[in-house]
Order: C-alpha cells, then structure tokens, then sequence
C-alpha cells in the first residue's frame, strides 16, 4: 500500500528530497489560508451580516457566520461544537502533516494540501471570532445552497482529488495485474 501511494513521488518518501517535496504542499496550504482570510477580511468590510450583493441571478455574495459545520450540523448547540470543531480540526491538520510528510503522488499531496489549507482557514475563525464567515451563495428559483466561503471549496475540491486519486490507483491494482497474467 505504502509503495502505492509512493508512486509518483521522487523521493519515494525518504531523506532530504522528501523534506523538499512535502514542503511545497504547506506553501500550497498557507496559500489556500490566505486566498480564505483575504476573501472574509473584504466581505467583513464591505457586506452586513444578512445582506445580500448579487453578482448573477444565481449568484450573491452574503455575509453569514456558521458555528456549525458543513451545511450547519450542530450550529443550534449551545456552543461545546465551536471546541469540537476545533479539536476535530487540529487532530486532522496533524494527521495530515503526517501522511503528507510520508509523500505520495501528486494527486494525493496536492488533495491533502487542499484540505490542510481550508481546514486551518476555517480553524482560524472559529479561534478568534468564535464562528466560520461564509459569504459565497449560489441560488435559483427559491431554492439556495448554503453558504459557504474559500476553505469550504479547498476542502471540497480537496475531497474529490483523494477519492480521483484513490480510484486512479485502483485501476492499476491488482486487477491490472492480474490482467498483465494471464
């Protein structure tokens, strides 16, 4: 399993080469961070809580705060979730340094980072103002999806790189194999 996920990689996961390698998916990390922080700081200084900036008819720009997690799950609670969440995110970021540290392809590093990235943009909210800033609201008709910002998507699109990734893999185990046997 290990030399699977260590295809792809030059390093193969050891020494300094390893070091170089997984660095660049915490620079990728830190770049989602900021991409997230930036895009609330300019939504918290320009929109009021509840209003709403439409860019298209299917489109708004919103400014919500969610002491939830995705699509609000636990937000009613009377406020232990806000330590939960965090708790849950600081265990993920570690585990994640963790597997990126141990190297893999660059589906896998790359889909990681994204989560890394949005987990510690979403981390940083509930720290220090206590709740998530979601502002992007795409919607049609009376019907809306829930709000959500830059780490929610990085987590998102992160996801579907793991289960690509996963599945890519798959194909080339061992039923390719045993294809190549008979």
């Amino acid at each position: 399993m290990q030399g699977e996920r260590g295809r792809g990689s030059k390093s193969g996961g050891a020494g300094r080469g390893a070091a170089m390698h997984w660095a660049r998916w915490l620079w990728m990390s830190a770049l989602i961070i900021a991409a997230d922080q930036a895009t609330k700081a300019v939504i918290l200084a320009t929109i009021r809580e509840g209003e709403a900036l439409a860019v298209t008819p299917f489109f708004s720009l919103v400014l919500t705060f969610n002491t939830g997690a995705a699509f609000s799950f636990l937000s009613a609670a009377s406020g232990w979730q806000r330590w939960f969440f965090v708790l849950i995110a600081v265990a993920a970021a570690v585990v994640i340094v963790v597997l990126l540290r141990r190297g893999g392809s660059l589906w896998y590093g790359a889909g990681l980072a994204l989560i890394l990235g949005g987990a510690l943009g979403n981390l940083y909210d509930r720290l220090v103002i206590g709740k998530v800033v979601d502002f992007l609201l795409f919607h049609y008709a009376g019907w809306a999806y829930p709000a959500f910002n830059v780490a929610d998507s990085a987590i998102t699109v992160g996801a579907a790189i793991l289960i690509i990734d996963s599945l890519r893999r798959h194909d080339d185990g061992p039923a390719h194999a045993a294809k190549g046997t008979q």
